[in-house]
């Protein structure tokens, strides 16, 4: 209505044109085409140019014209989920669903609604889970019941890596049956993990709302464990050149990639150079996102900036989400939140926010629980099982940890 406002107004203005005593005017036109004349108003006669079919009658506000379509996909991303003897143990207590033996669901209760929320929810699942035929088995060769992979879709995880320092803590059979395991969960999309070197060779992309969006996957290291030569599976370390075909790759496919890294030192708070270098080589070559894990602990939150002109999204550590180790500070991890925006031909990391969380067992390892760090109490940092390994936890160094390691612009308002 707006538009048509502005050219009535301007045909409105040609038409009342007219001068004393003349009723017409001359129109000047093209000189080799007949134009239309009165000689007794000669004298006054104007002359009004039309302009060409090149050349607009009138420009229009560029706030009237149509808004390019927004497309928004929401992201969530949760680090290390590691399963020990107290998980298990705690799981079997409590009531099954669905006819399983163990139920981890209550962990994720409080985390529920955010992970559900989000069109794609990440997670590093630590631990095997082999099946029929494989022991449960915890620290330092893990291997966990398939339940809660069950319980883990349930709660909305819907990207699930396993790159990572445990992927052969039972062998190239260990890990090829828990590769077949997550394929046969449904709405789940298994990254890290690869029978062949065909399928190592392809990103994974899941399309949302008409984004296309690709996951690649490393792991620097398998804790000295090699698969056999015979073995057709891949563990995909990172070297440079492999690296830069798959992200070339990626981008011939998607609109956005994801990549998940497994690196460097434990219960360290500060991204060591190894890390950094990787992660610049990442940027470099135009990766959107940068998702790290392994150090137990959380690391800093930052920006690269890209050659493109675009800016990487670099976590450099996710810290634990369940785990059940012995210091306050494995116990803080988070979630990573952010959007995937696209708008006409460009697309965009905004709205990024990390979400602290507390992992929580009583001195009895049960009651298992993560817990946002907004709603854990005094009373539960007292009660923290902790207290088995002579330790403690309290709410103000839980968030001195988070405060001195997250910049405060990817941090919740309450953190500031």
């Amino acid at each position: 209505m707006e538009i048509k406002r502005y050219i009535c107004a301007f045909v409105a203005a040609v038409s009342v044109i007219t001068l004393p005593g003349c009723a017409l005017f001359r129109v000047a036109t093209d000189p080799s085409t007949s134009r239309p004349t009165n000689d007794n108003c000669s004298a006054n006669s104007i002359s009004v140019e039309i302009p060409s079919t090149d050349t607009p009658i009138m420009s229009i506000p560029e706030e009237l014209l149509p808004a390019e379509e927004r497309t928004v996909v929401s992201f969530v991303g949760a680090g290390d989920n590691i399963v020990y003897y107290g998980n298990v143990r705690d799981a079997a207590s409590c009531a099954t669903a669905n006819g399983r033996k163990y139920n981890f669901a209550p962990i994720y209760d409080s985390v529920k609604n955010t992970v559900q929320g989000a069109d794609i929810a990440f997670i590093n699942q630590e631990t095997l889970m082999c099946g029929d035929g494989y022991a449960f088995s915890y620290y330092p060769r893990f291997n966990g019941p398939q339940d809660m992979g069950y319980d883990l879709a349930d709660v909305g995880f819907d990207v699930v890596n396993i790159a990572n320092n445990h992927m052969l803590d039972k062998g190239a059979s260990g890990l090829d049956a828990t590769i077949d395991f997550w394929r046969s969960v449904e709405g789940v999309t298994l990254i890290g993990g690869y029978k062949n070197e065909e399928e190592f060779a392809e990103p994974h992309i899941l399309e949302v709302k008409g984004i296309r969006i690709a996951f690649l996957s490393y792991t620097f290291f398998t804790n000295s464990l090699t698969l056999p030569s015979s073995s057709p599976l891949v563990v995909p370390y990172p070297d440079e050149e492999t690296v830069i075909t798959q992200i070339s790759r990626a981008h011939e496919l998607a609109d956005y990639l994801i990549v998940s890294v497994h690196w460097d030192q434990e219960n360290i708070f500060t991204p060591n150079q190894a890390q950094k270098s990787f992660a610049r080589l990442l940027s470099d070559h135009g990766v959107d996102v940068i998702l790290g894990h392994h150090p137990h602990v959380i690391q800093p939150i930052e920006y690269l900036e890209r050659p493109d002109g675009g800016k990487t999204l670099c976590v450099y550590s996710l810290g634990n989400f369940v785990a059940e180790m012995p210091r306050d500070y494995n116990m803080l991890g988070g979630l990573i939140s952010f959007d995937i925006v696209k708008q006409g031909n460009k697309i965009a990391t905004e709205n990024v926010v990390f979400l602290p969380t507390v992992y929580y067992f009583d001195t009895s390892f049960y009651k298992n629980h993560v817990y946002f760090l907004s709603d854990f109490t005094d009373d539960l940092a007292a009660s923290h099982g902790l207290s088995y390994y002579g330790r403690s936890i309290s709410v103000s160094g839980i968030k001195d940890y988070l405060t001195d390691t997250i910049a405060k612009e990817f941090l919740p308002e309450i953190y500031h």
